[in-house]
Formats: C-alpha cells, sequence, structure tokens
C-alpha cells in the first residue's frame, strides 16, 4: 500500500512540474505581466489539471453520473492535449536556446558604427591629430608666413565670404582667434563658389581639419572631449547645435538624432517584440498549433466510428467444412461518460454490415454501472450473427461490478463464457474470466475451459488481456482472440504498452498457437487516438485442408 501511495504522490509531483513548466513557456513568456493573458492562462492552469483529477477518479469515487459527464470532456480532452504539447514543447527548448544566441549575435553584428568615430588620429583617417598647444590656444598649425616686404595675396571673388559666413565662420577666443589661419587643410581646400554656397560658409564646408583648428565651434572643449568633436555634439547642448552635422546623419531617416542616438531597445524582426517574447511566441504557436491538430484529429476518429479490419488466419486442424468463418472482434468499446448509446449503436451497424458468421465481444465493454449505462448498451440487442454473440469479462468490468454486466449482457441476448466453452458444429469456442477477477475470486480457470475438450477439434478461445497467451498454449489453443491493449492508443503510448503484454496489436504466433489482438472499438480515457485506430476485426479461418 505505501509503495502505491509513494507511486501516486510521484505521479501528482510530475504533472505539477509539467504543468508549471507549460505555464512558463507558454503564458508567462509570451504574456504580459498583469494583462488580461496572463490572467487567464494562468486559471487554465490550474483548472484543467484539477478537471483532469476529477475525471479520473470521479467514477470511482461514485460521484455522480451527470457530474462525471461535465468533467469529463474538458479533463480527459486535456490529458491528450497535455501529452502532445509537452512532446511539441520539448524539442522547441534547444531550438529556442539556439534561435535567441543568434538573435543576439546578429543584433550586436549590425550595430552601426557611431558617426565619426575614423577621426583625426585613427587608422585610414590620414589626418594626423592636432596638438594640445592648438587645440588649447583654439588655432589650427599655422602655414608658413609669407616672407617679410612681400605684399599680401589679391582678395578676389573667391576669397569674398558667402552670405552667413560672418556668423559660422569665427569661433570664440577673440580676435586673434579670427585672424589665425585655418591650417594647412583650410589653406588647400578651394573656396571657390562651391563653398561659398555651402551652409555656414567656407568654414562649415572644408575639410573636417577646419573643425580642428579655430573654426571648431565650442572652442577646446568640443576638441578635447574624448572622441573628438563628435562626442561633443552627441553630448547636447550649445555645441551640438552649431556643430555641422555629417552628409550621412543629415540624411538618415528621423535625422541626426536618429542616425548617431542611443541603440535602440531589443526586439524581434519587423514586429516590434522583445526577442524572448517574440521566440517564445512563434515556438510555443506551433506546439499549441500541432498539439490541436494531433489530438483533434485523434478524436475525430473516435467518435466516426471504428473502421472494419479483415485478417485471414489459416488453422492446422480445422475441417474443410469450416473454412471462411468469419468471426467479428469486439474489444474496448468503453461506453461510459463520453461514449455512449450513438457510439453503441455506430458499432453494432458496423458489426452486422460485415454479416459475421459469430460476434464475439472481448471485455471492456463499460466502465460504469448498469444503472448508468443501461440505456448506452442497449443496442447491443440488435446484433445479428448465424451462431451467436459471446461474451467475457475484462479488467473494466470489476471496476464497476462484473456480475452486474454479465446478468445484463444475457438480458441482450449476448452468451456470457464465464470459464467455460461451447462446442460449435466445426471448432470448440471457449471463453475465460479477465486475470481482474482474481481480486474477487472470479479469475480466468483454463481448466475448466479447456481440461476435458477433445483436442482433435479446433479451439478458439475469448481472453481479454494477451497476457493467458502462455496458458493457452499449454491447453492446446489453436487461436486466442483478445483485445486490452488499445493497440497503444496514443503514440508513442504503444512503447509502453510493449512492457506489459506479449503483443501490442495484430497476429503473432507462440508455439502451435496463434494469437491476435483488436486494438478496440472505443477509447479509454481521452476520446483520442494516434497512430492506433479503432477498428472491428472480421477474423476468417481458413483450413489447410482445402
Amino acid at each position: 500500500m505505501l509503495v502505491v501511495i509513494l507511486a501516486v504522490v510521484a505521479v501528482l509531483a510530475l504533472l505539477g512540474l509539467v504543468h508549471r513548466w507549460l505555464w512558463v513557456r507558454l503564458v508567462r513568456d509570451t504574456t504580459r505581466a498583469g494583462g488580461a493573458a496572463r490572467r487567464a492562462g494562468t486559471v487554465l492552469a490550474f483548472a484543467l489539471p484539477v478537471l483532469s483529477l476529477a475525471a479520473v477518479v470521479g467514477g470511482h469515487a461514485g460521484a455522480p453520473f451527470w457530474l462525471q459527464r461535465v468533467v469529463a470532456w474538458p479533463g480527459f480532452l486535456w490529458l491528450a492535449v497535455l501529452l502532445y504539447l509537452t512532446l511539441a514543447m520539448l524539442p522547441a527548448e534547444p531550438v529556442r536556446h539556439v534561435w535567441l544566441r543568434r538573435l543576439s549575435r546578429d543584433t550586436a553584428g549590425a550595430a552601426p558604427e557611431p558617426v565619426g568615430a575614423a577621426g583625426p588620429g585613427a587608422p585610414g583617417s590620414g589626418a594626423r591629430p592636432p596638438s594640445r598647444e592648438g587645440a588649447v590656444a583654439g588655432t589650427a598649425p599655422r602655414a608658413a608666413a609669407p616672407a617679410a616686404g612681400t605684399p599680401a595675396a589679391p582678395a578676389g571673388p573667391e576669397a569674398d565670404p558667402a552670405p552667413g559666413a560672418s556668423e559660422a565662420a569665427p569661433a570664440p577666443g577673440g580676435p586673434e582667434a579670427d585672424l589665425a589661419p585655418a591650417g594647412p587643410a583650410a589653406a588647400s581646400a578651394p573656396a571657390g563658389p562651391e563653398a561659398a554656397s555651402a551652409p555656414g560658409g567656407p568654414a562649415a564646408a572644408s575639410a573636417s581639419g577646419v573643425c580642428e583648428g579655430a573654426s571648431a565651434p565650442g572652442g577646446p572643449e568640443a576638441v578635447l572631449a574624448p572622441g573628438g568633436p563628435e562626442a561633443a555634439r552627441a553630448s547636447g547642448g550649445p555645441e551640438a547645435a552649431l556643430a555641422p552635422a555629417s552628409p550621412e546623419a543629415v540624411l538618415a531617416p528621423g535625422g541626426p538624432e536618429a542616425a548617431s542616438g542611443p541603440e535602440a531597445p531589443e526586439g524581434a524582426p519587423g514586429g516590434g517584440l522583445p526577442r524572448r517574447v517574440f521566440v517564445a511566441r512563434v515556438l510555443g504557436g506551433a506546439a499549441v498549433a500541432a498539439a490541436g491538430v494531433t489530438v483533434g484529429g485523434g478524436a475525430y476518429g473516435v467518435l466516426r466510428g471504428p473502421r472494419v479490419k479483415r485478417v485471414r488466419v489459416p488453422l492446422a486442424r480445422l475441417p474443410r467444412a469450416a473454412h471462411g468463418f468469419r468471426i467479428a472482434v469486439v474489444s474496448d468499446v468503453h461506453l461510459g461518460p463520453i461514449l455512449g448509446r450513438a457510439h453503441t449503436r455506430r458499432v453494432v451497424e458496423t458489426v452486422n454490415r460485415t454479416q459475421p458468421d459469430l460476434i464475439a465481444v472481448v471485455g471492456d465493454l463499460v466502465d460504469g454501472s448498469v444503472h448508468d449505462l443501461g440505456p448506452a448498451a442497449e443496442p447491443l440487442r440488435e446484433l445479428r450473427a448465424r451462431h451467436g454473440s459471446f461474451f467475457v469479462t475484462g479488467n473494466h468490468e470489476y471496476f464497476s461490478g462484473a456480475q452486474q454486466w454479465v446478468d445484463h449482457v444475457r438480458e441482450l441476448g449476448l452468451v456470457p463464457l464465464e470459464n467455460a466453452r461451447r462446442e460449435l458444429p466445426h471448432f470448440d469456442l471457449a471463453g475465460v474470466n479477465d486475470v481482474q477477477g482474481e481480486k474477487e475470486g472470479k479469475g480466468p480457470d483454463f481448466q475448466a475451459a479447456l481440461g476435458d475438450r477433445d483436442r482433435s477439434r479446433t479451439s478458439v478461445l475469448l481472453a481479454h488481456q494477451p497476457v493467458v497467451i502462455h496458458d493457452a498454449v499449454r491447453h492446446g489453443v489453436d487461436l486466442q482472440l483478445s483485445g486490452h491493449t488499445h493497440g497503444g492508443q496514443l503514440w508513442p503510448g504503444n512503447y509502453v504498452a510493449e512492457l506489459a503484454n506479449p503483443t501490442v496489436a495484430g497476429l503473432e504466433r507462440y508455439g502451435d498457437t496463434q494469437l491476435y489482438v483488436s486494438r478496440g472499438a472505443g477509447a479509454w480515457g481521452p476520446p483520442v487516438r494516434v497512430g492506433a485506430p479503432s477498428d472491428i476485426t472480421v477474423v476468417e479461418l481458413a483450413s489447410y485442408h482445402t
């Protein structure tokens, strides 16, 4: 008992951790704190697991059937969605990590170099940094003075200051600064009409060396500021307003501020969202869509009804007269809070269309009491077969009371085989109780069902669980028909089912005995099947003597 309690606690703890992780990835990482979406997601993160727990234990706890039906649909469906959400989000974790790293690297690599970063003295700039003396004095290095007595060069039209030059060209610092030559860069630059027409006059239109000398707005402070005049201009203030902007800054969308301003906040491509939110929404949305499509398709397959599957089984001792004998195998219908009377009718109509010689219902017909599910089972009365319909118990019949269902299916026209055998014209048909009945002292009894039979006759055994195949081999059974596994029902559940069953689905041979396992005509828990479609199998017996 202690082991069971510890196992239940471990499972609940694991489910709690999974729900917490999914809430972080699908709700917290994708929504705004305090927003309506965050609140709604948090409420669902608590409500859905509670509904699932209520759906699983409701019937065993004796909850009213109407309440079981209310919680069954959302509770059981959420279990299926939870499975496939988890399977989808697990591989999304490394994708998320790699994507965020790549976005961060791309953003860092694409950061624009600040305007004017390659200033005077920088590699490849082709200009020497101004001397400290020249900077402090507010003057540029002087050109060679003309020889004494040499007349000054005449002032032509090119030397005339452009309109506004008197306001833009002089730099603060007094008459000495006004009269100081602008250095070699200024002397060598042509001062034609192009310079005169430039905004700010020749001083603004000249090369960057001009800004290093007397004409640099802001005086020595601008030159001595770390990063040169550009840094002083970026810092704001009167000097920044007077400093000439580079053509790149002027032409940039948004003006100089957009080109040389601070780096834009971290964002996602094209959406203005933070990168982490963008990535979380893309991956989370893809996972939700994948889980929704998977569960939706699986639910449609169940509610549509089982499809017919046909299997031919050769039997060595089967007489020629029985060649082609058809047995419709129906297992795991699981009538309950979700699958009801309409589903039973779909099963009955499908079986009758195959026109079988015999119908074998091999357990797990119901999940509940006759009181609650008697009306849902009523269409079984319409089953038609030449040699009749037979029934053996499954483990789920014992959860609600097997004997009441044995009595009820007899009223519906089915023949219960409780560790019993029927001699049909060409072979023996035997049935054993499910192993779950051992807890009530009514488990399978192979000696009672097969001990005194004529072993020269072919024998077909109905047993709900495939695990009794080894007992069938010891008693010389030719063919065992079983269910119970659902074929795994929800992929990758088939791998788990393989651990507990010798055969999960289909036909296999064990010595001289063949075992056929049906995937079932319904579903337990979530009304969803993925990778294991529901079926009604028509087994056609074949004789080696034909």
